[in-house]
């Protein structure tokens, strides 16, 4: 008879523990869901803001999104931008912590405007310095600008251009979306 008690207790016992962390659980999930609502519409608005910011460094004077063509590149194309004096490609290639999300301007000739890191989760002093606002970011950068063809790195042997110190993997990714960029212009002719 005691046991039968026991059991019984047990059993109440377990279930309010599982009432309680449901009740729990519902109040954080309609929490998270409320703060996503308000939070969603200012991040989105945010990341246009740098896009177009980006878009405007590359390629002086904007431009209008046009259809991407079809072209066979390792790389994810998102957007493509027409203007006056040439292209904005937006890529993302893969860097050592994820993906570089990042624009490319050529003009019209078929050569590097400029690039411009969007966003990146590369490691921080290492291959964070190519979307650095510092010398070194802006030297990495720079080297882009002029160039066509295929572009790579002197360290892996694939091109004529330095590498961050530290940071092969990110500097090869760029590459690739340069590489990928000027693919996309090409293939339109």
């Amino acid at each position: 008879m005691k046991t039968e008690a026991k059991t019984g207790s047990n059993v109440m016992y377990v279930l309010r523990l599982a009432l309680t962390l449901l009740i729990i659980t519902a109040v954080v999930a309609a929490a998270l869901a409320g703060v996503n609502s308000v939070t969603a519409p200012i991040i989105a608005a945010l990341n246009e803001a740098k896009t177009q910011q980006a878009i405007e460094t590359v390629l002086p004077g904007g431009g209008k999104e046009i259809d991407i063509p079809a072209v066979d590149v390792d790389v994810a194309v998102a957007a493509v931008y027409q203007g006056e004096n040439g292209y904005a490609v937006q890529v993302a290639p893969s860097g050592f912590n994820g993906e570089i999300d990042m624009m490319v301007g050529i003009d019209n000739e078929g050569k590097v405007i400029a690039i411009s890191i969007i966003n990146h989760t590369e490691t921080a002093g290492l291959g964070a310095v190519a979307a650095a606002k510092t010398s070194a970011g802006e030297a990495f950068r720079g080297q882009f600008a002029g160039l066509s063809g295929s572009v790579g790195t002197a360290k892996r042997g694939t091109g004529t251009l330095d590498a961050i110190t530290g940071a092969t993997i990110t500097s090869e990714a760029v590459c690739t979306g340069v590489n990928a960029a000027l693919a996309v212009v090409a293939a339109m002719g």
